[in-house]
Formats: C-alpha cells, sequence, structure tokens
C-alpha cells in the first residue's frame, strides 16, 4: 500500500488552511490505481479527493451535502477536469450516483474545519455566530428553531446519548431556561447559559457536549451513518476497499460494528448470533483502528480522537 513519494499528497494539508485528517493514512488504505473510480463521500474541503488523485492517474466521484463544498468543488473541476466529478447528495442517498463498481470508496465523518471556522454556520462557541449547524443549509431545522420546539424529555434523551454528557438534565434545563427567558441570540450566549447553570471542572468547555449533541439531532448524522454504510458496501467493487475516519465512539462504534458483520465476525460482546448465520463478505484491513500520529496531532489538534477503519470486499462476495 506504499505510495511512495508523498509529497503531492502533502500539498493538499494546507490548501485553504484546512488540514484534512489522517490524510497519507487513508491514501495508503485505499492504494489508488490508474485507471480506476474512487469515490469520496464527504468531499468537505477536497482534501482527501486532491490526494488520491495525485497518487495515481484515477478519477474520483465526490458528494457532499454543503452547498460550500459544491463551490469548492468547481476549483477542483477545473485541475482535473475528467478525472473529477461532483455531485450535492447525503451521503446517505450514494446509491443515486450513477457509477457503481467503486475500487475504494472514504467516509470522513462529523464536521468540517471549513464549517467549524466560519462563524455564521454556527458549529462552534469559539466563534460567535447564530444558531444554525445545519451541514446542508437549504434544508432542515436549525439549532435554534430545534431547542425552541424540544421538550426537556427529549433534550436530556439526546445530550445523553448524542453528546454523551453525564449532566444531561442539568444542562437541559439550563438551555431550556435561556430559551424562555429569550437568551438564545447566538453561539455564545448558548454556551454561557450552559457554562454558568452548569458549570463543569473538565478540561473541556462545559457546552462542548451539548453542541455536539444538537449538532447529530439536527442533522441526523448517526442515521445517515447506519443508512450509507450498507449502500456503500453495494456498490463497490469487488476486492475493493471501504474506509470510515470517525472522531467520536458513537461514530466509530457504527462502522466498527458493520465491518465486523461485512467480515463475518461478532459485531460487539453482545452479539450472541450463531456463527453459521453469519457471512462473511469482507476482510478487515485493520484489527485495530488507525490513529493519528503524534506529529500529525501537534500541527492539527483537532486531529487527535480520528480513528481510521477499513476492510476489503471478498472477490467473491462471500459466496
Amino acid at each position: 500500500m506504499d505510495t511512495g513519494d508523498d509529497s503531492q499528497v502533502r500539498k493538499t494539508t494546507t490548501e485553504g488552511g484546512h488540514k484534512p485528517v489522517l490524510l497519507n493514512e487513508a491514501v495508503k488504505v485505499l492504494a489508488p490505481k490508474d485507471g480506476l473510480t474512487y469515490l469520496d463521500c464527504t468531499f468537505g474541503g477536497g482534501g482527501h479527493t486532491r490526494a488520491i488523485l495525485n497518487s495515481a492517474n484515477c478519477k474520483v466521484v465526490a458528494i457532499d451535502r454543503d452547498p460550500e463544498a459544491a463551490e469548492r468543488a468547481e476549483k477542483v473541476k477545473k485541475e482535473y477536469g475528467d478525472r473529477f466529478e461532483f455531485a450535492a447528495l447525503n451521503f446517505s442517498n450514494l446509491d443515486k450516483l450513477q457509477t457503481v463498481g467503486y475500487a475504494g470508496i472514504l467516509f470522513d465523518f462529523g464536521v468540517s474545519s471549513f464549517q467549524l471556522d466560519e462563524a455564521e454556520r454556527g458549529f462552534s462557541f469559539m466563534r460567535d455566530g447564530p444558531l444554525d449547524m445545519r451541514m446542508d443549509t437549504k434544508s432542515g431545522y436549525t439549532a435554534r428553531e430545534y431547542i425552541e420546539s424540544v421538550d426537556e424529555f427529549e433534550l436530556v434523551r439526546i445530550l445523553r446519548d448524542y453528546g454523551e454528557e453525564p449532566r444531561a438534565r442539568k444542562v437541559a434545563r439550563a438551555i431550556l431556561e435561556a430559551r424562555d427567558n429569550d437568551k438564545l441570540t447566538s453561539t455564545s450566549a448558548l454556551a454561557q447559559a450552559i457554562a454558568l447553570a452548569a458549570p463543569s471542572h473538565e478540561r473541556i468547555h462545559p457546552a462542548t457536549r451539548a453542541f455536539q449533541a444538537i449538532r447529530i439531532a439536527i442533522n441526523d448524522e448517526l442515521g445517515e451513518i447506519e443508512r450509507a454504510l450498507p449502500k456503500a458496501f453495494e456498490i463497490l467493487a469487488q476486492g475493493g476497499i471501504l474506509a470510515a475516519i470517525s472522531f467520536h465512539s458513537l461514530e466509530d462504534r457504527i462502522a466498527k460494528k458493520f465491518f465486523k458483520k461485512m467480515a463475518g465476525r461478532p459485531e460487539d460482546r453482545f452479539d450472541r448470533s450463531f456463527v453459521q448465520d453469519r457471512i462473511k463478505r469482507a476482510e478487515l484491513i485493520t484489527r485495530k483502528p488507525i490513529v493519528p500520529s503524534d506529529e500529525e496531532i501537534a500541527t492539527n489538534p483537532r486531529s487527535r480522537s480520528a480513528k481510521l477503519r477499513a476492510i476489503r470486499k471478498e472477490d467473491n462476495d462471500g459466496r
């Protein structure tokens, strides 16, 4: 899987200030080859797409639901011509693509640096902006609209399940009190309301998990992953690679269970299925996830929680 001179791959790490995570590792896992077609399910800033295109005379089809990603894709199209195609799609709808038989498919879950760094997108309380958080700014409820309509029971549930927030009820009440007092005017206002009512002695900001939970809920991020992975596997060529980069345990758990299922293994320690009922359709390439090097974490702290997993679809597809 050695890609040889990776200077072309490294070129993509600083374009537009965006640093794709586990870039070289992802390219090595996919091992792009001349004449084959690859699918980037989370185009974002195009870092992984460019790296794949630079590593071989291949083609990449990329998708993303963020309208701003479509604008960035136009630059890549001008550079690579017919070797690149872009479609504005949720990755859970990737079965709508005309192309099938991909040699490799890559997912990079979660929010991109572009989305985090743009205050008007409302993903981060580090930059004051409107409470939006939508990955597709042309559809769906904003974070503020969601909070305006949610009840305490549901908010506690999403804080607990999606944010893994141990103080879910206390944080939920802080959010709802701020809502009822018309104090949810921006991202910093929400973060401040949580910090004042539910302070934490942890190293992370008290609002970190709440922002994650609300973002996941309004974008249906986990549902998107659960729907997309089986569809991706079906349009993968025999012998093709399916790879996924996750950033927190909820995403990683879904990918890990699906990959184990495709490899004919127990999905987790609670799996009591019979061995004879399991169908081996893939080989695990990564028995343990690939994680960023100390050097990458030092230059890009956002990469510290990333995990890369991959499987290879069996040539006979289990038959």
